[in-house]
């Protein structure tokens, strides 16, 4: 099996906040995460799609089509963007790293195994810092 990966950059602003809890509550547990002002990130996405390579064209995925349907299903949504407040897919979520992915992969999977005929997406990482990630390999 091969994985190919595709790796994508984003920059985004949030707040780790529980409304049913004390202001004194969130920052005990999110620390500066639940800055009332926001802040942000500067994010990495990587999408690996594992598979066999095609025997027409040799490639497990074409990384230009992947890079596309990423931008277009991903990238576009969430850029630049308050990850409370405007991108629809997360409203009403907290907008930890681990929900972001998981909202991820709902979009990206469907659309990524369309597009590979030898194989499916096997695993998404999410780089909030450099030292902080998560990773998600579907159910």
């Amino acid at each position: 099996m091969i994985h190919v990966c595709r790796k994508e950059h984003f920059n985004a602003a949030h707040k780790l906040w529980n409304p049913n809890w004390s202001e004194e509550k969130n920052v005990e547990v999110f620390g500066p995460c639940a800055n009332v002002n926001w802040h942000g990130h500067n994010f990495e996405l990587i999408v690996t799609v594992r598979g066999l390579p095609d025997p027409d064209t040799g490639f497990v995925v074409d990384l230009k089509e992947l890079s596309t349907l990423i931008r277009k299903l991903i990238i576009d949504k969430v850029d630049h963007k308050n990850l409370n407040l405007d991108v629809e897919f997360m409203i009403g979520k907290m907008a930890s790293c681990e929900n972001l992915v998981l909202e991820f992969w709902k979009i990206l999977k469907p659309e990524v195994d369309r597009i590979v005929s030898h194989g499916s997406l096997y695993k998404l990482t999410l780089y909030e810092t450099p030292r902080n990630f998560v990773e998600y390999f579907g159910e």
